[in-house]
């Protein structure tokens, strides 16, 4: 059995399994912040049911998208997903960490993910296979940093990796970034106003060589739990960041 829910406002149905990895506003957020356009290639990561990427395929339909993941179940939802919302995507049963293609010519121009947010170790593993492997590693041999390696793998040059992550893990992502990646755009989330950020979204270009750019944050609700305008903008709307980043300058 599996649950519908609803994204953007209803524009994106999902089914999800009943007890695994719950898909977020997140996914969302993740689509958003992805620069890709017209016909250009993705890989999602890591891709679950397929949220970030029918928000993505939602706003650019046009899209070769991908989706990879080790759960089957995500997989089965995933292609059943693509039906239900009338969008075309191949879904892969690969590990994200060893996924790489076989030339250089099929290598994506955009990659997005939502990696784990956990080390093994640093988290009470879920009984739910598929959710504790969602949610953090289970393995040493398991790392952030195998993630981003496996996404410069398969990225042609000058093409972006978006990702979302805990706030506080923004030091190590910039670390794992490294050399490799430039070019790189930090966007904090905030969760309510006068708070931490709770989520940050790190873009980067492979071989780009320009300075890293700190964005204004976004707030998500207002004091009464509402939604802010911006957040409306992105989680309802289903505008991009860069579209609601130069509203917020307008105001």
């Amino acid at each position: 059995m599996a649950d519908l829910i609803h994204l953007l406002d209803h524009k994106v149905r999902l089914y999800q399994p009943e007890q695994g990895f719950r898909t977020s506003q997140d996914a969302v957020l993740l689509a958003a912040a992805c620069p890709a356009q017209g016909t250009q290639s993705v890989l999602d990561l890591g891709c679950g049911v397929g949220g970030a990427s029918f928000c993505l395929l939602w706003r650019e339909e046009n899209l070769a998208l991908t989706g990879i993941d080790i759960e089957p179940l995500y997989l089965d939802l995933a292609r059943k997903n693509a039906e239900l919302n009338h969008k075309h995507a191949t879904f892969l049963h690969a590990d994200t960490l060893h996924y790489r293609v076989d030339t250089p010519a099929q290598r994506f121009d955009h990659i997005i993910c939502n990696p784990p947010f956990f080390q093994a170790g640093e988290h009470t593993a879920s009984p739910i296979l598929p959710t504790a492997a969602a949610r953090g590693y289970l393995q040493d041999n398991e790392t952030l940093e195998g993630w981003i390696k496996s996404a410069f793998e398969n990225l042609v040059s000058k093409g972006s990796l978006t990702l979302i992550h805990q706030a506080d893990k923004t030091d190590e992502i910039i670390r794992f970034l490294g050399k490799k990646f430039r070019s790189t755009e930090i966007i904090p989330i905030y969760t309510k106003p006068n708070e931490p950020a709770k989520r940050v979204i790190i873009r980067s270009f492979k071989d780009r060589k320009s300075p890293c750019t700190l964005h204004p944050g976004i707030t998500l609700h207002r004091p009464d739990r509402s939604l802010t305008a911006s957040a409306n903008r992105l989680l309802r709307d289903g505008a991009t960041f860069e579209t609601v980043l130069k509203e917020m300058d307008r105001l």
